[in-house]
């Protein structure tokens, strides 16, 4: 692994712009939080240095002059009546109206991320530079954006209490001035120490998910088996113990330089410029007497204020910039077009014959090709089976029929229309399909089936389908039926299904769509022979007058198709009818009566 972080410098137009980003995210979603945030800021900080810092000065010279008692007393009634005011609209605003505010907020950006996600091609999860900028967006985006309103509101505050503070200590000597300014000469510390967080955070991340990765194979269900048979929790103990020698090594090539860059700012700010102005002011009011005690109290209490805000405010600079590099991350997500984007004005797909013509697919950063030259049609209505070993590209060839993928070279024609035309939805729409490493979600069986959310009047329709698949004697038996929720990850009364049930649930899907084509991806994979002819007998049934694409590996569910297209290499070497290909007494013919002899024995497989 490289432990080099990127080395990112946003310029100024851009930190700007992403940090616009963030608060329009906002603006977007409430108008009146945005501006309720940034008013009682406005408000509380001028408030805060009356009550704070100009009422002290007030007091002390006021009892030093003597000032009246009542005329005191007035001052301090009207900045406590105006106090109690403010801080009850604050706490009501912070603690009732801010937490209902921040979730719409963050729900509001997630569907941009996730409509983002939903439209990039797929390649696009495969490229990782591409995908480890998609998990920083989801990871950082929805916190960096309440960060940047914090960071903006923690501006204001410090610039109205760093002028108004100001102001007050060059009423009472302008070269107190000089002390406050010195923070300002620590900024290119902060902006060091900040750049070395960001980069030590950029590092981190691939170690961070190869950790998250190894968690998951320790509790998710889909490892368990594997993880207790053989050693490989041990293989991935060892995966850990790598990860943390990486964070070893990270935070010794960081460590030190967070460390001194925090020292030296810590230096200069608490012993140049508070002990220093500390000594002046006790100076001018014990040494010569020229300052009252009670300026001598302000400046003692005011010049860390103004250091603070002067330091922090170089700080506020780093954090927009921190702030922006990660937004980046975002930004460049959601700027990113696909390359199958969704034309509106394209026309809709309806159906018809499918035909590939010399077509060649390669992927992104690989220089061979994996499909060559493929070149069939598929009537509509027709059932056709895509047979061959592992790697063949059969699976690929799927892809591009779903638009998944464009070819390389070449065209899919839907209706005789090059697949590219349609509106991208519409094409998909046209397919029905289960494919070989299907999902199951947290979800009801009535939702897994239907693939959105459920409906009054489903409850036939899914039923039906289950009933096609096999699924719905295992499902009457739940306890609530098609209601139940499949996996227990949200739901304690949730249930767990066997690797077939689950697929004879991913094929109810095919029965209770009416797309004009079904694609079958190795659908019988976990079903055993008798549920896999009784299976196939259903789909073929219920998608009569449909097109029916089936890919698998056991040839027994490929005789009765319509014509078998046999791949190699990623090529098609094979043509015809289960009859016409056995008379031809070639690959396939091979393979067949292999497979048969696993079932029936030599002497029938020869018969």
């Amino acid at each position: 692994m490289s432990n080099k972080a990127p080395k990112k410098k946003l310029p100024f137009g851009r930190t700007a712009a992403n940090i616009g980003f963030a608060l329009q995210q906002v603006w977007e979603t409430s108008h009146g939080y945005f501006i309720m945030h940034y008013l009682l800021t406005f408000i509380y900080a001028p408030l805060n240095f009356f009550s704070d810092s100009y009422l002290l000065r007030l007091i002390i010279n006021g009892v030093e002059n003597g000032t009246p008692a009542s005329v005191i007393a007035t001052y301090i009634a009207v900045i406590a009546v105006v106090s109690i005011i403010v801080n009850f609209i604050s706490s009501f605003y912070w603690n009732l109206v801010s937490p209902k505010q921040i979730p719409r907020v963050s729900a509001e950006l997630q569907k941009k991320l996730f409509r983002k996600a939903a439209a990039v091609e797929l390649a696009c999860y495969e490229n990782p530079e591409f995908y480890d900028r998609y998990a920083k967006a989801m990871n950082q985006t929805q916190n960096r954006v309440m960060q940047v309103m914090n960071t903006v509101n923690n501006l204001i505050w410090r610039v109205i209490t760093l002028l108004c503070n100001s102001f007050l200590l060059f009423a009472i000597d302008p070269l107190l001035i000089v002390f406050g300014l010195f923070p300002l000469l620590l900024g290119f510390l902060r902006r060091w120490h900040n750049r070395i967080n960001h980069d030590n955070a950029a590092v981190r991340t691939p170690v961070d998910r190869r950790i998250n990765y190894v968690t998951r194979t320790f509790y998710f269900s889909d490892f368990a088996k594997e993880m207790r048979v053989g050693g490989m929790h041990k293989r991935m103990f060892a995966q850990l113990a790598q990860a943390y020698q990486e964070y070893k090594v990270i935070w010794r090539r960081f460590g030190l330089k967070a460390a001194l860059a925090r020292a030296l700012q810590n230096i200069g700010l608490e012993v140049i410029t508070i002990l220093g102005t500390m000594l002046y002011a006790v100076w001018r009011t014990v040494g010569d007497g020229s300052m009252s005690i009670g300026d001598c109290l302000i400046i003692l209490n005011s010049i860390g204020t103004i250091s603070y805000c002067l330091s922090n405010m170089v700080q506020t600079a780093a954090e927009f910039n921190e702030h922006a590099l990660f937004l980046q991350d975002a930004r460049e997500f959601l700027d990113y077009q696909p390359r199958m984007a969704e034309d509106e004005n394209a026309p809709l797909a309806r159906g018809g014959d499918i035909c590939l013509k010399n077509v060649s697919f390669r992927y992104d950063g690989t220089d061979a090709d994996v499909l060559h030259d493929i070149s069939l049609q598929i009537k509509a209505g027709e059932r056709i089976a895509l047979v061959g070993q592992n790697g063949s590209g059969k699976t690929t060839l799927v892809k591009l029929l779903l638009r998944l993928y464009d070819p390389t070279s070449g065209a899919v024609l839907l209706d005789g229309r090059d697949a590219r035309d349609y509106r991208l939805s519409s094409y998909r729409n046209n397919f029905s399909c289960v494919f070989q490493d299907f999902k199951v979600f947290s979800l009801s069986v009535r939702e897994n089936v239907v693939l959105r959310r459920a409906r009054d009047g489903d409850a036939e329709l899914v039923t039906e389908a289950l009933r096609e698949s096999g699924a719905y004697d295992k499902v009457m038996t739940l306890e609530h039926g098609i209601d139940a929720t499949l996996t227990r990850e949200f739901d304690d009364k949730g249930v767990n299904l066997s690797i077939g049930e689950q697929q004879k649930i991913s094929l109810a899907r095919v029965f209770a769509e009416e797309a004009p084509c079904v694609i079958l991806d190795e659908p019988s994979s976990a079903l055993d022979p008798i549920a896999e002819h009784t299976m196939f007998e259903n789909m073929m049934r219920a998608a009569r007058g449909r097109s029916v694409i089936c890919i698998s590996h056991r040839l027994s569910s490929a005789v009765d198709a319509d014509r078998i297209y046999l791949m190699e290499n990623g090529r098609i070497t094979e043509v015809g009818t289960h009859r016409e290909l056995m008379q031809q007494n070639g690959k396939y013919a091979e393979m067949f009566r292999f497979q048969a002899e696993n079932y029936v024995g030599k002497e029938a497989a020869c018969v």
